[in-house]
């Protein structure tokens, strides 16, 4: 990756209108949401917006669709010792469940919906990714910080879900430990946000 040539893929929110409206919370509760908003150094607003952004993106599916959370600490420990037949195993049980969620999530199946549910899903999850562009090339990078056998998983996820909807396109990754890198032509007007 040239990084001379590369810009990031902006996430850029379009402009909504607002409202203003009025909720009672408890003292002690807006304390907390206050001593949370002055630590990370944002208004109160922007806190609430970003509480009730993820709430909309991501939260209110979690019970409908059984997410439950796992303390990484156990998921790199269950990685030690993955074999690559255990791995086939995993991305092969995790592309129909990542199928369904998407459909119910988004209201369909296709490419843009599939990797922005995945970048809901790592923000919600506290993993670090990024969406970077090199003239048609789109690089889709993803840090998890879970050990090697967790980056050959997600490696081959991501190159599987491409297959799926361009069987045609070459796809090609660079692994660490902590990091993936998936790369893809996928032309300089894709956008997975616009649909």
């Amino acid at each position: 990756m040239d990084v001379s040539t590369v810009k990031r893929k902006p996430h850029i929110p379009k402009k909504e209108k607002t409202r203003t409206i009025t909720y009672r919370l408890s003292e002690k509760l807006v304390a907390e949401l206050e001593n949370e908003a002055m630590q990370k150094g944002i208004s109160h607003n922007v806190l609430m917006n970003q509480i009730a952004e993820k709430y909309i993106q991501w939260d209110r599916f979690g019970d409908k669709i059984g997410m439950i959370p796992v303390p990484k600490g156990v998921l790199t420990a269950l990685g030690i010792d993955l074999e690559r037949q255990d791995i086939n195993m995993i991305v092969d049980l995790l592309k129909p469940v990542i199928k369904d969620n998407v459909m119910f999530m988004k209201g369909k199946y296709d490419l843009k919906r599939c990797i922005e549910a995945l970048e809901d899903y790592m923000r919600a999850s506290g993993m670090k990714s990024d969406h970077r562009i090199e003239g048609s090339l789109h690089h889709f990078i993803i840090q998890h910080g879970l050990g090697m056998n967790w980056s050959l998983l997600t490696e081959q996820l991501l190159k599987e879900i491409f297959h799926e909807f361009l069987p045609e396109k070459n796809v090609k990754s660079q692994i660490t430990e902590t990091t993936v890198i998936t790369t893809i032509s996928l032309g300089e007007d894709f956008n997975e946000h616009e649909y």
